[in-house]
């Protein structure tokens, strides 16, 4: 039975939640001016008289604010916790070196939250492997090649119509490429990002493209480079082929679809239709442009054909389509009648030729499992030139890839002298639907809106295309390469050492070809000119892994880095090429409308865009679910900072109340009350979830962040603070039972700061410089203290189940406290005296009745807490039966005549 009583008399000690803020004061001498903090109580007015009890109460000290004042405050600690420290820690910690490989970002613009994301991402890997005590390689990149930096060098060239040559291009370029890395280091070390920024890699380097042309050289030894006419996706408006990764889709993107009939030359299948003539094969496509580059048609093995004969008009036509497509077929055309006339299978159209339309070749009917009955009419138009499928479907036939269209996407002579020179997806479109139309091929033709991909700069469409490709191929060996390109041992080396004396500008600045040809390749009768293709931009940059060895000292036995972290558009780009090339996911893809320096800086409108700082940036990358595509705005850094500062609000709690403490005031484990151990084994366990957390690279929703604050709200603030406040407000400065709160609380406050440390550095920091002077070593900084150091004693499942009954038991009583408050009977809980009435012989009750009634007061946050048996008679106002385990506890509201003024209360 629980009940509440009222207690009649004043008490004796103030609100247990006292306020106070800083004043700050200028202290000034000859040499310096510093900054003094100092923490003053609130005073509601200067005629109100002095509490007569308020010197007799410990209040919190500390010059930690509340508020985190970013912008002003956090660069008092950035040195200490990123220059300061990346060469400290590669000299001075023990363990084993840790390396996180930096795939280098773009030299081409303005930093956005993607780059936040990738970098802030992997300096928490960093930092956490660092304060753990591993000395950690970070060497920061940059890619200095491609089209998006050339796009931008030549933004303004282009407007003026000034026309340049591949020298003054790259010229030009590589200035704008020095430019945008610099303006990008300085908003990446803003972010408090630790590295060897005074020793970054450029791709652009000669040393860098040396290595590059050394990896390409050994993957030729083996057999991995292959030079092919193969399609890629092409972007006209760009004149550049594309990675899948460069490429968006527009849902709404508007096609010329047509149905188009190719007569068919010879019929195989036994004769079996011998006494048929003119019989067409229909397909279907939304690329008319790729017809003139047609060089087969595809069946499906497995799916059933039927020749038909459909009237239209009076007119009737043999067709060959797909069985499951004809009713469609006949309502897309609008046929008046349709009699099947026959049905195979695909399997039984090998061998049977067609004559295309234009050039009067008779090209095959082949057999693909990639076709099938969904949309269109069965029988699939193959351009080996224009499609993946298509090429591979044709290469195991020896077709080789036919693409008519050049790089401004328009066609070329090969195409035919009617379409020569149009655009492919505009007028040429017009001229191939007139030409099918003049050889009445054409059967059907109008509009489709579906997907399709378009080039994510120019946002124009881009077109699948075959060209002479350098493809890098570890599953066979090098097959026969297309074309007389010269590709040797010899003939790569010398152009290494050529590149190596004179850097790679002279492959354009060289008048002489032969300056690039090996020795013995000048005089054997045959001429060798330079070539221009463009190796791949992944490839640049996905070599990047070969200067570890050198700057680490690993050798191959292990793998040369240990973490590998870059968004889900570098996973098949530069991360497949660092795989490929050498021997660890992210989304990039963000609501962008905030950058970066708007969250740390703020805007013009301060009140609409407040200056978080740092930190506030670091935890929302941290709190992002970043394996899927991350939003932000306004009010999700608003969430942010909050959750910054309530976790100010506890460590301010922990330093205000360990203001007189040291490390040489630490009470002994066994001396230590039951809810101070049990605290210790909450600690214990919130340690090792957060450890592996970190070593799991988990630090958004449900993991490290998670973790912590989890830990501030329900197991510090709304348990033990509150259970504690009276034996740190009230108790001698000294004594025992203040002493024993704070040993828990200092082992805390180490724990806490050390797993905020990789995400809040600069908080963390701030934290430790106002603890760092009672801790036995004081350091510099707080990566140099180590990670969390729980005790093994401190793991006691059997205080963690006593106390899980325990908190259950105080849920219940705060429902009686609160009916109390509720009927105007109690302003506060520690008015209030608790009766328990358990029995003794049970489990619960011989737990509860065992321990001492001060202990279960400070539970309860009362001012007293009797027990009885179960056979006590007390009653009262307020009361509840509940139920925990075996046992019963009874609760009833007290009479009019409260336990409160019977002789044994303590304050009588």
């Amino acid at each position: 039975m629980v009940y509440a009583g009222v207690l009649k008399t004043p008490l004796l000690w103030p609100s247990l939640r006292p306020s106070f803020r800083n004043t700050t004061t200028i202290a000034q001498s000859s040499t310096k001016r510093s900054l003094i903090i100092t923490p003053t109580l609130f005073a509601k007015s200067a005629q109100q008289p002095k509490n007569p009890y308020t010197d007799t109460i410990l209040l919190p000290k500390t010059p930690f604010p509340l508020r985190a004042n970013a912008v002003v405050r956090e660069h008092l600690f950035k040195d200490r916790c990123t220059k300061d420290l990346y060469d400290w820690q590669l000299k001075n910690n023990p363990k084993d070196l840790f390396v996180l490989h930096d795939g280098p970002p773009y030299a081409n613009g303005d930093v956005h939250l993607g780059h936040a994301l990738n970098k802030i991402l992997k300096d928490i890997v960093n930092r956490y492997k660092m304060i753990q005590g591993h000395k950690v390689w970070y060497r920061p990149g940059w890619d200095c090649h491609g089209l998006p930096i050339e796009l931008k060098a030549l933004e303004q060239i282009r407007q003026s119509g000034t026309k340049l040559s591949a020298m003054e291009i790259r010229q030009l370029a590589k200035k704008r490429a020095l430019s945008e890395i610099e303006k990008q280091k300085k908003d990446f070390r803003s972010w408090a990002v630790i590295g060897d920024w005074e020793n970054a890699y450029q791709t652009m380097t000669k040393d860098y493209e040396i290595r590059q042309l050394r990896v390409f050289h050994e993957m030729m030894k083996k057999g991995y480079i292959y030079r092919q006419m193969k399609p890629v996706y092409w972007s006209p408006s760009s004149k550049s082929a594309l990675a899948e990764a460069e490429l968006e889709y527009n849902e709404q993107h508007i096609s010329r679809s047509i149905y188009v009939r190719f007569p068919l030359a010879t019929l195989p299948l036994n004769n079996k239709w011998k006494n048929y003539s003119d019989i067409a094969a229909v397909i279907w496509t939304t690329t008319p442009w790729t017809i003139p580059a047609n060089k087969a048609i595809a069946v499906n093995p497995n799916l059933k054909y039927s020749l038909t004969r459909l009237t239209k008009d009076g007119k009737s036509s043999l067709y060959l389509l797909g069985s499951d497509r004809v009713t469609s077929f006949v309502d897309e055309i609008g046929a008046d009648n349709l009699e099947v006339l026959d049905q195979v299978l695909g399997s039984e159209l090998v061998g049977m030729t067609y004559i295309h339309p234009f050039c009067k070749s008779s090209n095959p009917v082949l057999l693909g499992d990639h076709v099938t009955a969904e949309s269109g009419t069965g029988l699939v138009h193959t351009a080996p030139g224009h499609g993946m499928e298509d090429y591979e479907l044709c290469l195991k036939h020896g077709i080789a890839p036919f693409s008519p269209v050049d790089d401004e996407g328009r066609f070329t002579a090969e195409a035919g002298a009617e379409f020569s020179g149009k655009d492919a997806f505009g007028e040429g479109v017009n001229a191939v639907i007139a030409a099918l139309q003049r050889e009445s091929s054409l059967v059907k033709q109008g509009d489709y809106i579906h997907k399709y991909p378009y080039d994510w700069r120019t946002k124009k469409p881009v077109m699948l295309r075959a060209t002479a490709q350098w493809f890098a191929n570890v599953e066979n060996l090098q097959k026969d390469a297309t074309g007389e390109a010269l590709l040797t041992n010899a003939s790569v080396e010398h152009i290494i050492k050529v590149f190596n004396e004179r850097g790679t500008d002279s492959w354009w600045e060289e008048a002489d070809d032969n300056v690039f040809l090996a020795p013995e390749y000048r005089n054997n009768g045959r001429v060798y000119k330079r070539g221009y293709d463009t190796m791949d931009v992944w490839f640049d940059s996905g070599t990047s892994w070969m200067m570890i060895p050198e700057y680490t000292g690993r050798d191959g036995k292990e793998p040369l880095a240990d973490v590998y972290l870059e968004g889900s558009d570098q996973h098949r780009g530069w991360f497949q090429s660092s795989l490929l090339t050498s021997s660890r996911k992210m989304s990039k893809s963000i609501g962008n409308t905030i950058v970066p320096s708007l969250i740390t800086h703020g805007g013009k409108d301060k009140k609409s865009f407040p200056a978080y700082g740092t930190d506030v940036l670091r935890m929302w990358v941290a709190s992002c679910e970043y394996g899927r595509d991350v939003t932000v705005g306004p009010s999700i850094i608003a969430q942010v900072s909050d959750s910054i500062r309530k976790l100010r609000t506890t460590a301010r709690f922990l330093l205000g109340n360990l203001h007189d403490f040291t490390y040489k005031d630490i009470v002994a484990y066994d001396q230590l009350n039951d809810i101070d151990k049990y605290m210790l084994h909450e600690l214990y366990g919130f340690s090792n979830r957060v450890t592996e957390a970190y070593e799991n690279y988990a630090f958004n929703k449900g993991n490290a962040l998670h973790i912590v604050q989890h830990f501030t709200t329900n197991d510090l603030s709304a348990f033990y603070f509150d259970i504690i406040k009276d034996r740190l407000y009230n108790e001698q400065p000294s004594s025992s039972p203040r002493r024993t709160a704070q040993t828990v609380l200092y082992h805390v406050l180490q724990a806490y700061t050390a797993s905020l440390a990789p995400v809040a550095c600069h908080t963390a920091e701030e934290i430790y410089e106002n603890y760092r002077s009672i801790t036995p070593h004081p350091e510099t900084s707080v990566f140099k203290q180590g990670w969390i150091s729980a005790e093994p004693q401190w793991n006691r499942h059997d205080l963690e189940s006593k106390w899980s009954v325990l908190k259950q038991l105080k849920s219940q009583v705060n429902q009686v406290l609160e009916a109390a408050r509720q009927d105007k009977m109690l302003r506060s809980s520690q008015e209030a005296v608790i009766d328990l009435i358990v029995d003794q012989q049970s489990q619960i009750g011989a737990m509860i009745h065992g321990m001492p009634s001060d202990e279960l007061a400070d539970l309860f946050l009362t001012s007293r807490v009797n027990v009885h048996g179960k056979n006590s008679e007390v009653s009262g106002r307020f009361e509840q039966d509940i139920q925990l385990g075996s046992g019963k506890i009874h609760a009833h509201r007290p009479h009019h005549t409260s336990p409160a003024n019977s002789p044994s209360h303590p304050l009588f």
